[in-house]
């Protein structure tokens, strides 16, 4: 069984059970670079509009060699696009947004449409050229080297939510939305038809599944009210789903959203999303079989591995004792793929990156 048909069997796509639960993991670039001068494999960086989704969509051939199950892939710069950065360390991307390097993740310094007031203030602000030269060249050239043995994910991560944020900034989008102001369903519109052709020409070029990315949850709780998620945002994700099933029926809708937003996951799968992603461990309502009892019947699985404490400081049979319980309770009649719940930072030692390959594939033969 390859990988593709293993992802797809453990997604109930095609009839039967996979060989063992597909396993699928991300690593930042000192982990990238550790493994691809360690294994002599050149490591290939797709650099994405926004930062740090390039580690998303970078280095597929050395995360199939270490035992990855899936392709992912994504939009990249423009080839005219170069990075200049000031003296203080800082750049502009090609949203216009200015960026610095964060402890971790990059983070945004100035936001391009941070006095938006009206539709028109939308209407004025260019998004990126869609078309731009080199932007899908690894997109088609993964698809052409992988598709026959593995599962290509095409990823729109900072879709929507996300996006107007790191535009406008969280606090005045938060505010914003809690008084209707008059901008904000344009912004999100914008940024949805923006993302929305980039995912239909990925679908052009041949991928199996839309990958979105945007958080509507905190360690604690959902970060908007329940009930403005559902009037502002929710059909502008159920609109850019069924417009990819348009161009392609079969195309698999997947969301990646961090924190605790089991109150809104009746929602999400009733925007359209088959798989979800990352079952962020440890926040409230998220318990392995609190997730698959209630929403078991909704979704495939994708993550659920602790990555901010488990994976850098557990002991390895804290970890296969973690590995296990996911994978009898998130994988017990299929739709479960294994993975940290997000990137490994360098925190998490080379040598605990394969030993988490290796539980996941030990413990992950299917009865």
């Amino acid at each position: 069984m390859n990988s593709r048909e293993r992802v797809l069997k453990a997604f109930k796509l095609l009839p039967g059970k996979p060989d063992r639960i597909p396993v699928q993991f991300e690593m930042c670039r000192q982990l990238y670079d550790h493994f691809g001068k360690e294994l002599g494999i050149p490591v290939n960086y797709t650099e994405n509009l926004y930062e740090d989704v390039t580690y998303r969509i970078s280095a597929n051939e050395l995360r199939i060699a270490m035992g990855s199950d899936v392709v992912i892939t994504g939009a990249s710069v423009s080839d005219d696009f170069k990075i200049e950065k000031d003296k203080n360390g800082h750049w502009y991307n090609e949203y216009k947004m200015l960026m610095r390097e964060g402890d971790i993740y990059v983070e945004v310094v100035d936001y391009p449409l941070a006095h938006a007031q009206t539709k028109a203030d939308i209407d004025n602000y260019v998004f990126p050229e869609i078309d731009a030269p080199g932007r899908y060249r690894d997109a088609e050239a993964l698809v052409k080297k992988y598709h026959y043995e593995y599962l290509i994910f095409g990823d729109i991560e900072v879709t929507v939510f996300s996006l107007a944020h790191q535009l406008v900034g969280m606090e005045k989008l938060l505010v914003d939305m809690m008084m209707e102001t008059e901008y904000v369903i344009p912004l999100f519109e914008a940024c949805a038809e923006f993302q929305t052709q980039i995912g239909l020409r990925l679908i052009e070029k041949g991928v199996d599944a839309i990958w979105f990315g945007d958080d509507f949850g905190t360690q604690q709780s959902l970060i908007m009210d329940p009930e403005t998620f559902r009037s502002q945002l929710k059909p502008v994700y159920t609109k850019m789903i069924n417009r990819f099933k348009e161009a392609n029926p079969y195309i698999i809708p997947i969301l990646h959203c961090d924190g605790a937003v089991a109150p809104l996951l009746i929602d999400i799968r009733e925007m359209g999303f088959e798989v979800f992603n990352p079952v962020q461990p440890d926040v409230p309502g998220h318990l392995p079989k609190d997730i698959k009892d209630n929403f078991g019947h909704l979704f495939s699985f994708w993550g659920a591995i602790d990555q901010q404490d488990l994976l850098p400081n557990g002991t390895d049979e804290e970890l296969e004792n973690d590995i296990i319980e996911k994978i009898n309770i998130l994988g017990e009649g299929g739709g479960y793929m294994i993975s940290p719940a997000h990137i490994i930072q360098n925190d998490v030692s080379p040598q605990r990156v394969l030993k988490f390959i290796e539980l996941c594939k030990k413990n992950g033969a299917v009865g």
